[in-house]
């Protein structure tokens, strides 16, 4: 095995700031509140209190199969032995921290307007902390956001509830930037452009078949992705393969 190449074509997002009861978020969120890596939460700003963090502790928070703790020490050295410098590594952590933080910032409504405004600065100012920005700008943002009229910028009045559901959204759109910044770092270490790619083995994994309770846009689409493919599956592994076979002669049995 000389290399190897990834990309990443569907990641569930929404299951980043909501969990259902059985289902937890991505492991690394509750790796992150492990003791493995010394100094980890005190640079990511972090509790030892994972329920301090409602977008990821709606569901499960543990899993008996599972060692968290374990699950850290190979993460953090799966960094060092796919060439991220120390700093890379941090920022990572930290940005997914913020993600966590996130979920925590608060807001008020502004008098008898349906404009709302910051609460809780100090909240705030650790998300802004952790990804480098400053935080009132960071909050006029999600309070009173910029949008294009035709040729013009307006600001655009927000309330409570909408506030909230632009911070969910930016938590998950940062989430997948971390995500996809992993992948092209990882390919960079991986790949080898001299390679020939005639030779490969593809491997495939795809998100659970799942029924839940309650099921979103996301897990339907989850779902129809997956039946497509088992169906691509079947045909391509019995119907035509086993048509091969009979021009071929071979002495086989069918499999419906």
């Amino acid at each position: 095995l000389a290399g190897c190449d990834i990309e990443t074509y569907l990641l569930e997002k929404a299951r980043i700031t909501f969990q259902q009861e059985v289902e937890r978020s991505y492991h690394i969120f509750y790796q992150m509140m492990e003791p493995a890596v010394p100094e980890l939460k005190k640079k990511c700003l972090l509790s030892n209190d994972i329920y301090d963090y409602h977008f990821v502790s709606m569901g499960k928070t543990k899993v008996p199969s599972i060692d968290d703790n374990e699950d850290l020490e190979f993460t953090h050295e799966a960094f060092r032995i796919l060439c991220f410098s120390e700093e890379e590594t941090f920022n990572v952590y930290k940005a997914t921290s913020a993600v966590m933080n996130m979920g925590e910032l608060k807001f008020k409504q502004k008098g008898r307007e349906e404009q709302c405004e910051p609460e809780n600065p100090t909240q705030a100012k650790k998300v802004a902390t952790l990804l480098g920005t400053e935080h009132a700008s960071m909050m006029k943002a999600f309070c009173k956001p910029k949008i294009k009229v035709g040729t013009e910028w307006v600001t655009k009045g927000q309330n409570i509830d909408q506030s909230y559901h632009s911070v969910a959204g930016i938590a998950r759109g940062l989430y997948e930037r971390v995500f996809r910044y992993l992948v092209e770092k990882c390919n960079e270490t991986l790949v080898d452009d001299t390679m020939k790619k005639v030779v490969f083995i593809g491997v495939l994994d795809i998100a659970g078949f799942e029924i839940f309770e309650f099921n979103g846009f996301e897990q339907l689409c989850i779902n129809f992705c997956n039946e497509k493919l088992q169906q691509f599956f079947n045909h391509h592994m019995f119907v035509l393969e086993q048509e091969e076979y009979l021009k071929e002669g071979i002495d086989w049995e069918m499999v419906d």
